[in-house]
């Protein structure tokens, strides 16, 4: 909203000032500091309130060192990263770029199915929450409206660069590097040359026009995606800081993805795929890595509350996205390894249990429990130092992540 007052006041009265708008590097940093202060400030009046509406987190007892300790901590604190998320996007964002629609969207879906969720938890003491096809079936759906609309939406395009015998000079003088704006299901791989798949190709078999059949791998992958992130974000926050830190450092690391992809001097300099009007999620993206700096304040430990199923599924749902607007999904096992190996660890958990439990007639553990950090637990290992060593982890994925920029 600030974005269309301050160019309409520089177009119209040359307001001192009012063209530093324009640039998506401000903007950035001011929703960065806006949305920290949001849930840093005004956090503790939303503990507060959950505190007063008796909104406290039920605690089964898993044997974990300091577990029943945390009974009645206020839970649903993903109220806070939603709203110190959304309210610097959509005052400094542009709101007819449509990845910001679509990561508005998100927010306010993952947002309703966790909240939904949660609420079943705590006020119909259903400790079982929202019965888990409802959740899949919430994820699926917005899979296939992510997917869709990144599809058919004519705003989402990229430009490939030209093969330089192509390349023209301008009468600016300038070198036309890329080619027109064009749909496309591809998608970068890292650590190869060339790094690009077309997901389209899958149908190659059916001859010529098989490119009219992208949209069915695109949209799958898509739901998969979405599923897959937003349950290893939810399995990830288990214990106090783990899920809003190793998330913020995956946040981060996309934010520069998404600069330099809409960003055509550096998508050249980088020889990275150019999707114009991209670079705009940089201003929603560093709102939601401030409102997790922000929420971290209070949910490190001992954590002052917990952020539920509400911002859980929130922010595995917005990190998928983005992934897939950048066309970076495919660097999502890296970059969200944590995420990986939480989903994994639960996954070899149950099939050996249920494995061996056929076989031998007694179910066997891979893990003392999971998710890993879980299994650390039980190792003894204090949550925080969990937590901390878990993050440098996630900042060397992240390095390695951004390391494949030029890395190939």
């Amino acid at each position: 909203m600030l974005y269309y007052l301050f160019e309409y006041l520089e177009s119209q009265f040359s307001f001192p000032g009012a063209s530093v708008f324009q640039f998506i590097t401000f903007r950035a940093a001011a929703a960065f500091i806006l949305s920290l202060l949001i849930s840093s400030i005004f956090g503790k009046r939303i503990i507060s309130f959950l505190q007063r509406q008796q909104v406290g987190e039920s605690i089964r007892d898993l044997g974990l060192e300091g577990q029943i300790q945390k009974a009645g901590t206020p839970t649903m604190g993903g109220v806070i990263i939603i709203l110190a998320t959304l309210i610097p996007a959509l005052l400094l964002a542009k709101l007819d770029n449509v990845y910001i629609i679509l990561l508005v969207i998100t927010t306010l879906w993952m947002g309703l199915i966790g909240f939904i969720d949660d609420y079943i938890k705590v006020f119909k003491k259903d400790k079982g929450g929202l019965s888990g096809k409802f959740k899949v079936l919430g994820q699926v759906g917005l899979g296939i409206i992510v997917g869709s609309m990144l599809y058919f939406n004519d705003g989402v395009t990229i430009k490939e660069q030209l093969p330089v015998e192509q390349q023209i000079i301008n009468k600016e003088g300038r070198r036309i590097v890329f080619g027109d704006a064009h749909k496309s299901t591809k998608t970068t791989v890292p650590f190869f040359k060339n790094n690009e798949l077309d997901y389209s190709k899958a149908f190659s078999f059916l001859g010529d026009g098989y490119e009219k059949y992208g949209w069915i791998v695109f949209i799958f992958i898509t739901v998969f995606i979405v599923t897959g992130v937003s349950n290893g974000a939810n399995l990830t926050d288990g214990i106090d800081g783990l899920a809003a830190g190793s998330s913020a450092i995956i946040v981060i690391t996309l934010a520069l993805f998404a600069w330099v992809s809409g960003n055509i001097i550096f998508a050249d300099y980088l020889d990275v795929m150019y999707i114009p009007d991209s670079g705009e999620m940089t201003v929603f993206i560093l709102a939601f890595a401030g409102a997790l700096i922000g929420f971290l304040w209070y949910n490190t430990y001992p954590a002052q509350v917990f952020m539920g199923d509400t911002g859980s599924l929130t922010i595995g749902g917005i990190i998928a996205v983005i992934a897939i607007a950048i066309r970076k999904e495919l660097l999502l096992p890296i970059l969200a390894g944590i995420f990986v190996v939480e989903n994994l660890s639960v996954i070899m958990q149950v099939s050996w249990f249920k494995y061996t439990k056929k076989k031998f007639g007694e179910g066997r553990r891979v893990f003392r429990m999971a998710p890993l950090h879980h299994h650390y637990q039980k190792l003894s290992y204090h949550e925080s130092k969990i937590v901390v060593r878990f993050w440098i982890v996630g900042i060397m994925l992240a390095v390695l992540a951004i390391v494949t920029l030029k890395l190939r």
